[in-house]
């Protein structure tokens, strides 16, 4: 994972550039259809803060969070309020959000740690509060390019949050609108923490 962090810290002004503008719309729009207006989100691993500035400009509040110290001074700036510099292991806090969205954020972490992170995401979930996740669709865990990625099927990413005893709404597959990356394919998912 520190080589992940690393990555994004000595890259981090070429992530932005390109996944600032990168149109998930659609994928905003599914998640925010499950959680109540106005209800408090956490946008867990930010990135850019793009999300994040999209829900609060929809009327949300919103806390942020990532690992990387460089994407969160440039998210804090587009924000204009602090984004924490946190990893999922961090996490700590019970029933404090209506919503979490966790967009290519949890395929960073290892298989072996990926049902405590969601444990823990699970845990600062209000009772009926809905999680997105997004992971690129394969079956490795690999490194490309100084990052780890865990790559999960719409069957392996059902299983690892129903095991953790949240109720799945939605597995759905959606391209990559980024610039050149056609070919690739994402899994998404909706779940909500029953009351």
């Amino acid at each position: 994972m520190n080589k992940t962090i690393d990555y994004y810290n000595r890259n981090a002004a070429l992530f932005v550039s390109g996944t600032l503008h990168a149109d998930i719309s659609d994928c905003r729009n599914r998640f925010l259809h499950y959680v109540k207006p106005g209800g408090r989100l956490l946008d867990a691993g930010c990135g850019s803060g793009r999300d994040a500035l999209a829900f609060v400009r929809a009327g949300y509040p919103v806390d942020a969070f990532d690992a990387s110290e460089e994407l969160c001074r440039f998210a804090s700036e587009l924000l204009g309020f602090p984004v924490r510099c946190e990893r999922f292991e961090d996490l700590t806090g019970t029933s404090l959000y209506d919503g979490i969205w966790a967009c290519a954020s949890l395929l960073h972490v290892r298989g072996a740690d990926l049902p405590d992170a969601v444990r823990r995401l699970k845990e600062l979930l209000k009772p009926e509060g809905v999680l997105y996740a997004s992971f690129k669709e394969g079956t490795s865990e690999r490194e490309k390019d100084g990052r780890f990625f865990h790559d999960m099927t719409a069957d392996s990413c059902r299983d690892l949050f129903r095991d953790a005893g949240l109720e799945v709404l939605e597995v759905f597959r959606s391209g990559d609108v980024r610039e050149g990356r056609a070919d690739e394919t994402w899994v998404n998912i909706i779940v909500k923490k029953r009351g």
